[in-house]
């Protein structure tokens, strides 16, 4: 699996799990500790979670541009995981809730959260682009599509592992304190301290309350007090996790730090001479600056879909999934542990079947690939719209206090959907970044994988439609505007394949 690939692709991976468990520690929990935390509904935790995911990715551009202007990727790397670190131990720090100052609370949740996006920024860009360094040697050149598949398959084993940790912490602290999880109590809590709590919903609420709690329930306010502060408790806590994975990261890096190549065009080689990477003429440059933005435009709508996961998807385990699976328990966070298993899992198979159809010369291009890929992701949210027809309204849901046992959906609906949802994955991002390693000038390899993630950070601003889609109109629709959208996406790839070949070859 590893022949033919540089010696220096799986540090640089092993350097990336630490920023993928943070990532997904934020995918799984984030949205739901914003709505616990604060008391905030779907629409505005939405805006924050999307604005804290796009900035993650436009924030990639500056550490781009910082590091092509001062010609050092190594350090602008190492401050990025410096400076996650920090914004996850602002994370981590617990303060009491219900929150008495809801603006100052969100303020220094925001500053967190910018801490974090802009160490991302500064870090994965221009480790994309170092690990694209090496394979502009030739004798990996040909390996570049599948050494990045496996380089992407490496940095999900932290991701594995995040969705499992984080609401593992969070319910553990609250067995400490006689407590069980229970996705739907948060909203309750708050609903009965602000004073908007249904009737029905009241109902629905004394019963749970009852049910989690292992002491007798004799006041409901001071009930909601104290299990809002355990939970959310639990939440900061399990930020903290995601600073000893940073800390790893950060040791792999710099004790691999010196085998690294460099990006840095200008710097010179061992032997004082310097880079003899030819210069491109004008002409090509802007052909292949077009190329990519065309291609970048095109992947905006994917990560509009895919990181629906982070949001109304989590939504939906909490609201409408039964969430036990056999004798197994599960919460509404573990959900965000199948993407990255499944791509840990599917990658060599991916990469096999790559090898074999390059092995008789029929392995289709980059842009084919990630064409299918968006056809795929249509798919899986077909299946989703689907098992969503008979569904009600979530303010119907939010009435009655929450969705009966016996009219909530399997949880394999969400596994077969994340299936299908990694396999367009596996043929659209890792494979993206190969495309931008490859067709890139090489003066602007940081600056173009930070416009890819740019592309990223723009689909993730638009993941707020998603909120407000999930909370206001039919599921089925919901899914369905995905479905469009991908298509839509498919047929604008299909339409400029033969020019994306030609730049590309």
């Amino acid at each position: 699996m590893f022949k033919g690939h540089p010696k220096g692709l799986i540090p640089a991976a092993l350097a990336n799990m630490g920023e993928r468990f943070g990532f997904y520690t934020m995918m799984a929990i984030l949205v739901l500790f914003i709505q616990a935390k604060f008391g905030l509904n779907e629409e505005n935790s939405g805006i924050i979670y999307a604005t804290f995911y796009s900035s993650i990715y436009f924030l990639a551009i500056l550490g781009g541009i910082i590091a092509d202007k001062t010609k050092n990727y190594k350090r602008t790397i190492l401050m990025g995981l410096l400076m996650m670190a920090i914004g996850y131990l602002l994370m981590a720090i617990p303060t009491k809730t219900p929150v008495s100052n809801v603006a100052f609370g969100l303020t220094m949740t925001c500053i967190a959260l910018f801490v974090i996006a802009f160490g991302n920024g500064l870090f994965k860009g221009n480790l994309q682009a170092l690990v694209g360094q090496m394979y502009d040697n030739p004798e990996h050149g040909k390996m570049r599509d599948s050494g990045f598949s496996i380089f992407y398959a490496f940095i999900n084993i932290g991701a594995i592992f995040a969705p499992m940790i984080a609401p593992a912490v969070r319910s553990w602290w609250l067995g400490k304190f006689g407590y069980t999880y229970n996705a739907t109590l948060p909203e309750l809590c708050h609903q009965h301290l602000n004073g908007t709590i249904s009737e029905s919903a009241s109902q629905r609420f004394q019963e749970l309350a009852a049910s989690v709690s292992s002491n007798p329930l004799t006041d409901l306010t001071a009930f909601s007090n104290d299990y809002l502060n355990v939970f959310n408790e639990g939440f900061h806590y399990a930020f903290g996790v995601a600073i000893f994975a940073m800390l790893i990261s950060l040791v792999i890096y710099l004790k691999n730090k010196n085998n690294f190549p460099d990006p840095a065009l200008a710097a010179k080689d061992g032997s004082g001479e310097k880079n003899t990477i030819p210069e491109m003429d004008v002409k090509e440059v802007k052909q292949r600056i077009y190329a990519l933005l065309a291609v970048f435009g095109v992947v905006i709508f994917f990560w509009f879909s895919f990181h629906q996961n982070g949001l109304s998807l989590t939504f939906f385990a909490r609201d409408y999934t039964i969430l036990k699976l056999g004798s197994l328990e599960l919460s509404a966070e573990i959900f965000q542990s199948m993407n990255p298993f499944f791509v840990v899992f599917l990658t060599p198979i991916v990469v096999a079947i790559f090898g074999w159809l390059r092995s008789r010369g029929i392995e289709p291009s980059t842009p084919k690939k990630i064409a299918i890929g968006m056809f795929i992701a249509a798919m899986a949210f077909v299946i989703m719209a689907v098992g969503s027809l008979d569904l009600p309204l979530l303010k119907e849901v939010k009435e009655m206090g929450g969705l009966p046992e016996t009219a909530k959906v399997t949880p394999w609906l969400l596994v077969i959907t994340y299936l299908v949802l990694t396999i367009a994955e596996l043929f659209i991002s890792p494979l993206g970044i190969s495309f931008v390693s490859k067709v890139a000038p090489p003066k602007y390899q940081g600056l173009m994988q930070g416009l890819w993630l740019g592309a990223t950070g723009a689909g993730n601003q638009l993941l707020v439609f998603g909120g407000l889609l999930y909370a206001g109109v039919p599921l089925w629709i919901t899914w369905s505007v995905f479905v469009v959208v991908c298509v839509i996406s498919m047929l604008t790839m299909l339409f400029m394949i033969k020019w994306l070949e030609r730049v590309s070859s």
